[in-house]
């Protein structure tokens, strides 16, 4: 048996209603599909840290959310796993008639613009009339963002510079700036400083960086210059919480400065 042929047979037994798995038997599309984001994340963990055992586990963890999905789908008579293969397999040669085809895409960026031409008709084909069709809420908040960004500016509704955006957010830092000087309800400052992070994002994608590995970038930061922060009041026999803000500051711009000299 193949191995992929012995996996949906295990995902068939966890499901039998007789001899299966009680948690397993109870699952939905709709419980598991937290499962399968979280295997996502851990995907792409594996690959940050370059640990290619904990990729080759951390796939095969991904590959059950999905072979999960379809014992669910094949048992209602949706469909089944050789359906998924079928459909994702028609749709990268669909996508890429210069490999199997005979158009004439000579470089990545031609080809990028190709693959978003052929994904708008495959959305028109669908029956979807926006532009913003097959962006899926479920999304992280700021990957979503950058994707209706992106989508939108496709048929012209862009600010041509980063400065443009740069205006737009001091535009939105001024408003939420007044919305807590009058005191203003929580759903409203949620609100506008929603309109920043928005902004925020625009302003990544004019500069074209990733808001999400930029946002990743200085979480690290802040995690690594924190540590440093702790290391050296425990060295002095306290904690945080013991000291001034005046003296953690102090601590912090310490370590920026050996960050910068390489230490």
């Amino acid at each position: 048996m193949r191995p992929i042929d012995h996996l949906l047979s295990i995902m068939a037994t966890l499901r039998d209603p007789q001899r299966g798995c009680a948690w397993d038997r109870e699952q939905t599309f709709a419980t598991i599909a937290p499962y399968t984001v979280e295997e996502a994340y851990e995907v792409a963990d594996a690959i940050d840290h370059g640990d290619m055992a904990a990729l080759k586990d951390e796939l095969g963890d991904l590959l059950f959310q999905v072979v999960f999905h379809a014992q669910m789908a094949s048992e209602a008579q949706i469909f089944a796993f050789d359906d998924i293969a079928r459909a994702i397999a028609d749709k990268m040669i669909r996508r890429h008639p210069h490999v199997f085809g005979d158009a004439d895409i000579r470089d990545a960026e031609t080809q990028t613009v190709a693959w978003e031409a052929t994904k708008a008709d495959e959305r028109a084909a669908k029956g979807h009339d926006s532009v913003l069709d097959g962006v899926a809420r479920s999304l992280p908040p700021m990957t979503r963002a950058l994707k209706l960004q992106s989508r939108a500016a496709r048929v012209g509704f862009d600010w041509a510079e980063p400065a443009d955006v740069l205006e737009k957010i001091a535009e939105e830092v001024a408003e939420i700036k007044y919305e807590i000087e009058i005191d203003a309800e929580h759903e409203r400052l949620e609100d506008e400083m929603g309109d920043v992070l928005f902004a925020c994002v625009n302003l990544a994608r004019k500069l074209k960086i990733d808001p999400e590995i930029a946002l990743k970038r200085a979480n690290a930061k802040f995690d690594r210059r924190f540590r440093h922060v702790e290391t050296e009041l425990r060295a002095a026999g306290r904690a945080p919480e013991q000291a001034s803000l005046e003296e953690m500051e102090a601590l912090w711009v310490d370590a920026k400065l050996k960050e910068r000299k390489g230490q």
